[in-house]
Protein backbone atom coordinates (compact mmCIF):
# COMPACT_ATOMS: atom_id res chain seq x y z
CA UNK A 1 0.00 0.00 0.00
CA UNK A 2 3.04 2.43 0.54
CA UNK A 3 4.13 1.78 -2.67
CA UNK A 4 1.16 2.43 -4.28
CA UNK A 5 0.48 5.65 -2.07
CA UNK A 6 3.96 7.14 -3.20
CA UNK A 7 3.45 5.96 -6.37
CA UNK A 8 0.53 8.17 -6.80
CA UNK A 9 2.30 10.62 -4.78
CA UNK A 10 4.85 10.65 -7.64
CA UNK A 11 2.07 10.70 -10.84
CA UNK A 12 0.69 13.92 -8.74
CA UNK A 13 4.00 15.93 -8.66
CA UNK A 14 4.73 14.69 -12.30
CA UNK A 15 1.10 16.31 -13.14
CA UNK A 16 1.47 19.42 -11.29
CA UNK A 17 5.11 20.33 -12.27
CA UNK A 18 3.37 19.78 -15.94
CA UNK A 19 0.66 21.97 -14.74
CA UNK A 20 2.61 24.45 -13.82
CA UNK A 21 4.89 24.17 -17.21
CA UNK A 22 2.32 25.03 -19.05
CA UNK A 23 1.09 27.98 -17.10
CA UNK A 24 4.15 29.65 -16.99
CA UNK A 25 4.11 29.15 -20.82
CA UNK A 26 0.99 30.67 -21.38
CA UNK A 27 1.74 33.57 -18.97
CA UNK A 28 4.73 34.30 -20.68
CA UNK A 29 2.62 34.99 -23.81
CA UNK A 30 -0.55 35.78 -21.85
CA UNK A 31 -1.00 39.23 -24.16
CA UNK A 32 0.95 38.86 -26.84
CA UNK A 33 1.31 41.17 -29.92
CA UNK A 34 -2.33 41.49 -31.63
CA UNK A 35 -3.89 40.33 -28.63
CA UNK A 36 -3.76 43.22 -26.12
CA UNK A 37 -6.42 44.29 -24.36
CA UNK A 38 -7.86 47.99 -24.58
CA UNK A 39 -6.34 50.13 -22.52
CA UNK A 40 -10.01 51.20 -21.15
CA UNK A 41 -11.57 47.84 -20.71
CA UNK A 42 -11.58 45.70 -18.14
CA UNK A 43 -11.88 42.36 -17.37
CA UNK A 44 -15.18 41.13 -15.49
CA UNK A 45 -14.84 39.53 -12.36
CA UNK A 46 -15.97 36.26 -14.25
CA UNK A 47 -13.15 36.42 -16.53
CA UNK A 48 -10.47 37.35 -13.63
CA UNK A 49 -11.47 34.61 -11.46
CA UNK A 50 -11.82 31.91 -14.92
CA UNK A 51 -8.02 32.92 -15.54
CA UNK A 52 -7.00 31.56 -12.48
CA UNK A 53 -8.40 28.22 -14.23
CA UNK A 54 -7.96 28.19 -17.85
CA UNK A 55 -5.17 30.37 -19.32
CA UNK A 56 -5.53 31.74 -22.65
CA UNK A 57 -3.31 30.19 -25.93
CA UNK A 58 -0.36 32.16 -26.58
CA UNK A 59 -0.01 33.27 -30.24
CA UNK A 60 3.98 31.58 -30.03
CA UNK A 61 6.60 29.21 -28.39
CA UNK A 62 9.12 31.50 -30.74
CA UNK A 63 9.59 28.54 -32.97
CA UNK A 64 12.57 29.52 -35.32
CA UNK A 65 10.90 30.92 -38.56
CA UNK A 66 13.42 29.11 -40.82
CA UNK A 67 13.16 25.42 -39.01
CA UNK A 68 9.49 25.59 -38.82
CA UNK A 69 9.57 26.18 -42.16
CA UNK A 70 11.29 22.73 -42.99
CA UNK A 71 9.19 20.86 -40.34
CA UNK A 72 6.06 22.20 -42.63
CA UNK A 73 7.39 20.64 -45.61
CA UNK A 74 8.55 17.21 -43.89
CA UNK A 75 4.96 17.25 -42.13
CA UNK A 76 3.44 16.47 -45.55
CA UNK A 77 6.70 14.72 -47.27
CA UNK A 78 5.05 11.27 -48.13
CA UNK A 79 8.62 10.18 -49.57
CA UNK A 80 9.75 9.59 -45.54
CA UNK A 81 7.41 6.94 -44.99
CA UNK A 82 7.62 3.01 -45.79
CA UNK A 83 5.85 2.83 -48.34
CA UNK A 84 5.64 6.80 -49.91
CA UNK A 85 1.99 6.78 -49.12
CA UNK A 86 1.38 9.06 -45.66
CA UNK A 87 3.01 11.39 -43.64
CA UNK A 88 2.31 13.21 -40.57
CA UNK A 89 -0.38 15.14 -41.89
CA UNK A 90 -2.22 12.09 -43.53
CA UNK A 91 -3.83 11.28 -39.95
CA UNK A 92 -3.21 14.81 -38.13
CA UNK A 93 -5.16 17.15 -40.45
CA UNK A 94 -3.99 20.44 -40.04
CA UNK A 95 -6.23 22.18 -42.81
CA UNK A 96 -8.64 21.06 -40.18
CA UNK A 97 -9.02 19.79 -36.91
CA UNK A 98 -5.35 18.38 -36.74
CA UNK A 99 -6.95 15.19 -36.32
CA UNK A 100 -9.16 12.53 -38.19
CA UNK A 101 -12.58 11.87 -38.63
CA UNK A 102 -12.12 8.31 -38.16
CA UNK A 103 -11.90 6.20 -34.16
CA UNK A 104 -8.57 4.63 -35.15
CA UNK A 105 -6.74 6.03 -38.05
CA UNK A 106 -4.54 2.59 -39.87
CA UNK A 107 -1.33 1.60 -39.84
CA UNK A 108 1.04 1.05 -43.13
CA UNK A 109 -0.12 -2.60 -43.02
CA UNK A 110 -3.55 -1.16 -43.15
CA UNK A 111 -4.66 -2.75 -39.15
CA UNK A 112 -6.30 -0.11 -37.22
CA UNK A 113 -3.91 2.14 -34.81
CA UNK A 114 -4.47 0.82 -30.56
CA UNK A 115 -6.18 4.56 -29.84
CA UNK A 116 -7.64 7.71 -31.78
CA UNK A 117 -5.45 9.88 -33.10
CA UNK A 118 -5.37 13.07 -30.96
CA UNK A 119 -5.11 16.29 -32.45
CA UNK A 120 -1.44 17.65 -33.12
CA UNK A 121 -2.84 21.15 -32.66
CA UNK A 122 -1.38 22.59 -28.91
CA UNK A 123 0.32 19.28 -28.52
CA UNK A 124 3.57 21.43 -27.23
CA UNK A 125 1.83 22.69 -24.61
CA UNK A 126 0.92 19.40 -22.83
CA UNK A 127 3.43 17.86 -20.31
CA UNK A 128 3.49 14.54 -21.91
CA UNK A 129 2.19 13.11 -25.04
CA UNK A 130 0.35 10.23 -25.96
CA UNK A 131 -3.33 8.87 -25.05
CA UNK A 132 -0.81 6.61 -22.00
CA UNK A 133 1.08 9.70 -21.97
CA UNK A 134 4.18 7.49 -22.24
CA UNK A 135 5.85 9.98 -24.50
CA UNK A 136 7.66 12.64 -22.75
CA UNK A 137 8.30 15.03 -25.00
CA UNK A 138 8.08 16.02 -28.80
CA UNK A 139 11.56 14.96 -29.64
CA UNK A 140 10.42 11.55 -28.95
CA UNK A 141 7.02 11.69 -30.34
CA UNK A 142 8.48 12.62 -34.00
CA UNK A 143 11.34 9.77 -33.42
CA UNK A 144 8.38 7.24 -32.87
CA UNK A 145 6.14 8.74 -35.76
CA UNK A 146 8.70 8.66 -38.49
CA UNK A 147 10.28 4.95 -38.08
CA UNK A 148 7.43 3.14 -35.94
CA UNK A 149 6.36 0.78 -38.35
CA UNK A 150 2.26 1.36 -37.45
CA UNK A 151 3.01 4.90 -37.96
CA UNK A 152 5.29 5.89 -41.03
CA UNK A 153 7.49 3.48 -41.04
CA UNK A 154 10.29 4.92 -42.02
CA UNK A 155 14.10 4.58 -41.63
CA UNK A 156 17.14 7.08 -40.74
CA UNK A 157 19.13 5.99 -43.84
CA UNK A 158 16.57 6.35 -46.29
CA UNK A 159 14.99 9.80 -44.84
CA UNK A 160 18.50 11.17 -44.69
CA UNK A 161 19.19 9.82 -48.37
CA UNK A 162 15.95 11.33 -49.40
CA UNK A 163 16.32 14.67 -47.26
CA UNK A 164 19.80 15.42 -48.55
CA UNK A 165 19.23 14.35 -52.16
CA UNK A 166 16.06 17.20 -52.00
CA UNK A 167 17.09 20.27 -54.05
CA UNK A 168 14.85 22.43 -51.98
CA UNK A 169 15.49 20.88 -48.45
CA UNK A 170 19.37 20.67 -48.69
CA UNK A 171 20.47 24.12 -48.55
CA UNK A 172 17.29 25.42 -46.33
CA UNK A 173 18.80 22.81 -43.90
CA UNK A 174 22.32 24.17 -44.76
CA UNK A 175 20.91 27.63 -44.23
CA UNK A 176 19.12 26.85 -41.06
CA UNK A 177 21.51 24.23 -39.10
CA UNK A 178 25.08 25.71 -40.58
CA UNK A 179 25.35 22.08 -41.89
CA UNK A 180 23.59 19.21 -44.00
CA UNK A 181 20.47 17.19 -42.40
CA UNK A 182 21.14 14.91 -39.84
CA UNK A 183 19.21 12.69 -37.37
CA UNK A 184 19.23 15.51 -34.77
CA UNK A 185 17.97 18.19 -37.14
CA UNK A 186 15.43 16.49 -38.71
CA UNK A 187 13.59 15.68 -35.64
CA UNK A 188 14.07 19.55 -34.58
CA UNK A 189 12.72 20.98 -37.75
CA UNK A 190 9.83 18.68 -37.40
CA UNK A 191 9.21 19.82 -33.69
CA UNK A 192 9.89 23.53 -34.65
CA UNK A 193 6.98 23.65 -36.88
CA UNK A 194 4.82 21.49 -34.48
CA UNK A 195 5.05 24.26 -31.36
CA UNK A 196 3.70 26.49 -34.35
CA UNK A 197 0.84 24.78 -34.46
CA UNK A 198 -1.09 26.94 -31.75
CA UNK A 199 -4.79 27.59 -31.95
CA UNK A 200 -5.31 31.18 -30.34
CA UNK A 201 -7.75 33.80 -30.59
CA UNK A 202 -10.98 31.59 -29.46
CA UNK A 203 -13.75 33.01 -27.93
CA UNK A 204 -13.38 31.81 -25.05
CA UNK A 205 -9.79 33.51 -24.67
CA UNK A 206 -11.07 36.61 -26.22
CA UNK A 207 -13.18 36.81 -23.49
CA UNK A 208 -10.37 35.47 -20.54
CA UNK A 209 -9.11 38.69 -22.50
CA UNK A 210 -11.64 41.43 -21.61
CA UNK A 211 -13.92 41.23 -24.55
CA UNK A 212 -17.09 40.79 -22.83
CA UNK A 213 -19.29 39.98 -26.11
CA UNK A 214 -17.06 37.00 -27.29
CA UNK A 215 -19.19 34.44 -25.45
CA UNK A 216 -23.18 34.62 -24.54
CA UNK A 217 -24.74 34.29 -21.25
CA UNK A 218 -25.43 30.50 -21.99
CA UNK A 219 -22.27 29.70 -22.70
CA UNK A 220 -20.94 31.25 -19.68
CA UNK A 221 -23.42 29.85 -17.43
CA UNK A 222 -21.62 26.39 -19.27
CA UNK A 223 -18.73 27.22 -18.15
CA UNK A 224 -19.83 27.86 -14.89
CA UNK A 225 -21.61 24.39 -14.65
CA UNK A 226 -18.25 22.90 -16.20
CA UNK A 227 -16.77 24.21 -13.22
CA UNK A 228 -19.03 23.93 -10.50
CA UNK A 229 -19.29 20.49 -11.21
CA UNK A 230 -15.68 19.14 -11.21
CA UNK A 231 -14.70 19.55 -14.91
CA UNK A 232 -12.14 21.36 -14.33
CA UNK A 233 -10.30 19.66 -11.51
CA UNK A 234 -9.14 17.50 -14.33
CA UNK A 235 -9.59 19.85 -17.23
CA UNK A 236 -7.78 23.79 -16.70
CA UNK A 237 -4.51 25.19 -17.50
CA UNK A 238 -3.30 26.66 -20.86
CA UNK A 239 -4.98 23.67 -22.78
CA UNK A 240 -7.94 22.56 -20.73
CA UNK A 241 -6.40 19.30 -19.70
CA UNK A 242 -2.87 17.46 -21.25
CA UNK A 243 -1.63 18.64 -18.01
CA UNK A 244 -2.07 15.27 -15.73
CA UNK A 245 -3.22 11.55 -15.38
CA UNK A 246 -6.32 10.06 -14.06
CA UNK A 247 -8.02 6.85 -14.10
CA UNK A 248 -11.05 6.80 -16.16
CA UNK A 249 -13.75 5.18 -15.09
CA UNK A 250 -13.89 6.55 -11.15
CA UNK A 251 -17.53 5.58 -10.62
CA UNK A 252 -18.65 3.62 -12.81
CA UNK A 253 -16.84 1.76 -15.82
CA UNK A 254 -17.49 2.70 -19.37
CA UNK A 255 -18.87 0.38 -21.50
CA UNK A 256 -16.66 -1.87 -23.57
CA UNK A 257 -13.74 0.33 -21.60
CA UNK A 258 -10.73 -1.00 -19.52
CA UNK A 259 -10.54 1.39 -16.42
CA UNK A 260 -7.35 2.22 -16.68
CA UNK A 261 -5.22 6.01 -16.34
CA UNK A 262 -4.81 7.84 -19.03
CA UNK A 263 -3.50 11.49 -19.73
CA UNK A 264 -6.39 14.14 -19.08
CA UNK A 265 -6.74 15.50 -23.18
CA UNK A 266 -7.02 18.78 -23.82
CA UNK A 267 -10.80 19.95 -24.55
CA UNK A 268 -9.00 22.72 -26.77
CA UNK A 269 -11.07 22.47 -30.34
CA UNK A 270 -13.30 19.65 -28.65
CA UNK A 271 -16.14 20.98 -30.81
CA UNK A 272 -14.74 19.94 -34.17
CA UNK A 273 -12.51 16.71 -33.00
CA UNK A 274 -14.75 13.89 -32.92
CA UNK A 275 -15.19 10.79 -32.81
CA UNK A 276 -14.32 10.75 -29.05
CA UNK A 277 -12.53 8.95 -26.01
CA UNK A 278 -8.72 6.97 -26.77
CA UNK A 279 -11.05 4.80 -29.06
CA UNK A 280 -12.59 7.14 -30.97
CA UNK A 281 -15.97 4.93 -29.67
CA UNK A 282 -18.44 7.88 -29.22
CA UNK A 283 -19.28 10.06 -32.22
CA UNK A 284 -21.15 12.99 -30.35
CA UNK A 285 -19.78 16.03 -27.79
CA UNK A 286 -23.24 15.64 -25.82
CA UNK A 287 -22.55 11.83 -25.37
CA UNK A 288 -19.04 12.31 -24.61
CA UNK A 289 -19.86 15.00 -21.89
CA UNK A 290 -22.76 12.69 -20.83
CA UNK A 291 -20.32 9.58 -20.42
CA UNK A 292 -17.60 11.48 -18.62
CA UNK A 293 -19.59 13.14 -15.73
CA UNK A 294 -21.41 9.41 -15.52
CA UNK A 295 -17.60 8.08 -14.60
CA UNK A 296 -15.64 10.63 -13.91
CA UNK A 297 -17.76 12.79 -11.65
CA UNK A 298 -20.20 10.74 -10.25
CA UNK A 299 -23.24 13.09 -11.98
CA UNK A 300 -26.12 11.96 -14.08
CA UNK A 301 -26.56 15.21 -16.20
CA UNK A 302 -29.91 16.72 -17.17
CA UNK A 303 -30.31 17.31 -21.39
CA UNK A 304 -29.87 21.13 -20.50
CA UNK A 305 -26.71 20.46 -18.25
CA UNK A 306 -25.22 18.74 -20.94
CA UNK A 307 -26.25 21.54 -23.88
CA UNK A 308 -24.95 23.93 -21.55
CA UNK A 309 -21.68 22.43 -21.42
CA UNK A 310 -21.07 21.41 -25.24
CA UNK A 311 -22.25 25.12 -25.46
CA UNK A 312 -19.24 26.11 -23.69
CA UNK A 313 -16.77 23.62 -24.93
CA UNK A 314 -17.73 25.28 -28.39
CA UNK A 315 -15.82 28.37 -27.36
CA UNK A 316 -13.10 26.60 -27.10
CA UNK A 317 -12.47 26.06 -30.72
CA UNK A 318 -9.37 28.57 -31.75
CA UNK A 319 -7.57 29.88 -34.89
CA UNK A 320 -4.50 28.83 -37.18
CA UNK A 321 -3.20 30.85 -39.31
CA UNK A 322 -5.94 33.44 -39.55
CA UNK A 323 -8.78 30.61 -40.13
CA UNK A 324 -10.75 29.17 -37.12
CA UNK A 325 -10.68 25.35 -36.92
CA UNK A 326 -12.98 22.94 -38.63
CA UNK A 327 -14.23 19.31 -38.46
CA UNK A 328 -12.50 17.06 -40.86
CA UNK A 329 -14.76 15.41 -43.54
CA UNK A 330 -16.73 12.61 -42.65
CA UNK A 331 -15.03 8.75 -43.07
CA UNK A 332 -17.18 9.02 -46.25
CA UNK A 333 -15.93 12.00 -47.61
CA UNK A 334 -12.13 10.44 -47.37
CA UNK A 335 -10.16 7.44 -48.84
CA UNK A 336 -11.75 3.91 -48.34
CA UNK A 337 -8.46 3.35 -46.68
CA UNK A 338 -9.25 5.30 -43.58
CA UNK A 339 -6.66 8.64 -44.37
CA UNK A 340 -7.55 11.60 -45.39
CA UNK A 341 -6.83 12.69 -49.18
CA UNK A 342 -3.61 14.94 -49.27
Amino acid sequence: MTRIRAGRWRVAVAALLGSAAALLAAAAHERPAGHDRPADTALSAEAADALGVIAPVPDTLEADPARAAIGRLLFTDTRLSRGGDRACITCHDIRTSGASAVPRNLTADGTPVPRNTPTAFNAALSFRLGWAGDIPSLREQAELALTRPEFLGGSWPRILDTVRGDPVLAPMFQAAYGRAADRETVIDAINSFERTLLTPDSRFDRWLRGDAHAITGAEQAGYDLFRRIGCASCHQGVNVGGNLFEKVGIFVTIPNKVAEVLRVPSLRNVAVTAPYFDDGGIATLPEAVRLMARAQLGRELTPAQIDGIVAFLGTLTGTYEGRPLTAPPAPGAASQDGKPQL
